[in-house]
């Protein structure tokens, strides 16, 4: 399919995240925050609580962990199961859809990773031309 047919069929979806109003919008933002893809990439590999997602999401403070999942849980791609025990635990785990969005982030994130040296010569070769920043 070449760019002009997967343009118009952009075109014909309900939904478009490039319209300001667009609901779609919100939930991109969510994804592809830092703490969104960082948590689907960790939920990618299990359930897991949330002090054990805060240590495997390193940097991310608990108020913006908490935020996040509530925003990826409302957007339907993490499941929340609070289990009624004493102490109370709440296990976090992806939905299918949180499945099918972690894995085409994850596709990004290694891709990212191992272009990372391409990446470090870019930065530095900017830096030389324009001055360190």
């Amino acid at each position: 399919m070449d760019i002009t047919q997967e343009r118009a069929e952009a075109r014909d979806l309900p939904f478009n995240v490039f319209a300001k109003a667009c609901p779609s919008r919100g939930t991109l933002e969510h994804v592809t925050g830092r703490w969104g893809a960082l948590t689907l990439g960790a939920l990618h590999e299990g359930s897991l609580r949330f002090n054990e997602l805060r240590r495997r999401v390193d940097g991310v403070s608990e108020k913006m962990l908490s935020q996040t999942l509530h925003a990826l849980e409302r957007d339907g791609l993490v499941h929340r199961e609070a289990q009624p025990t004493n102490p109370p635990r709440v296990d976090y785990e992806l939905t299918p859809l949180g499945r099918d969005v972690a894995e085409r982030l994850l596709g990004l994130i290694h891709l990212v990773e191992g272009r990372m040296d391409d990446v470090l010569a870019a930065r530095a070769r900017y830096d030389e031309t324009r001055g360190a920043l």
